[in-house]
């Protein structure tokens, strides 16, 4: 698998929205998503800091050039507004079952794209992607069970229940395709 420089992160568009690269600019945004804890409430439980979301968006951009995939920005084609996040990675998580050597998928909107369909549409925008440049991985999620809209959106895009876990003392589903 080759890596694929941070400048070179490939960038899908769907009829409503445009996934790229993250960018500094972005850090505003995505840390008031990130910083919302109704958002995260699935996402380890609480808000996270501005300085943690400059952290986690350093290391999204680290994931192409290290993995050859990693996580876009998702913004809106028509406003250029920043929605959210999603993409993949291997976070070699200490979980039953590993997953590591696996596309773990994730996603996350703000508010003001919730019910929208911009999550699926992002989904599959990204699996497209995924089965066309990295077709021998296996592609897995893994989502709290009162996560219900992720829930929805993880089994559109072809992802069912492979096992319930344990991750960081809550329970966890883990779903395949």
């Amino acid at each position: 698998m080759s890596a694929v420089p941070a400048n070179d992160v490939p960038v899908l568009e769907t009829a409503r929205l445009r996934l790229r690269a993250h960018r500094p600019e972005d850090h505003a945004a995505c840390a008031a998503v990130w910083g919302d804890a109704e958002v995260t409430r699935f996402l380890g439980g609480r808000a996270f800091s501005s300085e943690e979301v400059w952290r986690r968006m350093l290391s999204w951009r680290g994931l192409w050039s290290m993995l050859g995939y990693g996580f876009w920005a998702v913004e809106e084609k028509d406003s250029g507004r920043y929605v959210g996040d999603i993409g993949f990675a291997d976070f070699r998580r200490e979980l039953d079952p590993s997953l590591i050597g696996m596309l773990e998928f994730g996603w996350i909107l703000a508010p003001a794209a919730h019910g929208k369909g911009y999550a699926s549409e992002a989904v599959a925008a990204a699996t497209a992607w995924a089965a066309q440049q990295l077709p021998h991985m296996r592609s897995v999620c893994i989502i709290a069970p009162g996560n219900l809209a992720s829930i929805r959106v993880a089994e559109r895009a072809g992802f069912r229940e492979w096992k319930r876990s344990i991750y960081h003392g809550e329970p966890t589903i883990v779903f395949a395709r």
